[in-house]
């Protein structure tokens, strides 16, 4: 029983770094995704306005009215000042991007996060090490708790040289004492928590699988920067398209 508990909490771990691994490639491809193409279908929102606002001017039909008022509903606002800035300002005043836009300077995109298979690995190692899964009381739960949630920050971050320092620090840290025979309730008790632990992970990763951003990851898993390319390539071509209809429109008006 103690090596079914053993074998399970090791399965788990493993399943948790996969779960974990992917949904920072989920994050970050959602973040270059918006980057890239946001601006694209802001502007196919707007033309569909424009378009739907033009038939209405000249038809005067009052369903087309409607559907204008719609197409522009479906635009998003400018938002406030107070809004625009909110992320800009931190304790040491406006950030290097608000502070360049008011200059009238190009904005710099935020930074792009793509892990590499160093900081995986080294990931997957601390993981494996600190998972709180493998304490044995609570305070060490807790200790492993706060050391894990830095772990995956750095590694979400892509930062490989926080990554190597927090291994460091790992080592140098407490030894867990030796681990003591459990009762067999306390095993069942155990083995029942990690089946229970891994339907929720199964679920979180279900969604992230089934989500917008996980179909496009598993189009293109070793190449997902072409993905976006031939998506704004379709998307560029759409704009070409409802500009002419635009054009067209305009001129009939006229």
């Amino acid at each position: 029983m103690e090596r079914a508990v053993r074998a399970a909490e090791q399965a788990l771990i493993e399943f948790e770094i996969a779960v974990e691994t992917f949904r920072v490639e989920v994050e970050n491809f959602s973040r270059l995704h918006h980057q890239k193409l946001g601006p694209m279908y802001a502007r196919l929102d707007e033309l569909d306005a424009l378009i739907a606002e033009a038939r209405a001017a000249r038809t005067g039909d009052p369903e087309d009215l409607r559907r204008a008022q719609e197409a522009r509903a479906m635009v998003l606002p400018m938002p406030g000042v107070d809004e625009l800035f909110h992320s800009w300002i931190d304790s040491d005043g406006l950030s290097p991007e608000a502070a360049a836009m008011l200059n009238n300077q190009a904005v710099q995109p935020p930074k792009r996060v793509r892990v590499g298979d160093a900081v995986r690995k080294l990931y997957r190692e601390l993981a494996r090490k600190a998972h709180p899964d493998l304490a044995r009381d609570e305070a060490e739960r807790q200790r492993r708790e706060e050391f894990i949630t830095r772990v995956n920050a750095a590694y979400g971050r892509g930062d490989e040289a926080l990554l190597r320092e927090l291994s460091e620090e790992w080592e140098r840290g407490p030894v867990p004492a030796a681990d003591e025979l459990s009762e067999s309730e306390e095993l069942y008790a155990r083995l029942d928590w990690l089946a229970r632990r891994k339907e929720l992970l199964t679920v979180v990763a279900r969604d992230l699988e089934d989500s917008a951003i996980g179909a496009m990851l598993r189009m293109a898993p070793d190449d997902p920067d072409r993905l976006l390319d031939e998506i704004a390539e379709q998307l560029l071509a759409q704009v070409a398209e409802r500009e002419a209809e635009l054009a067209a429109l305009v001129q009939g008006v006229q």
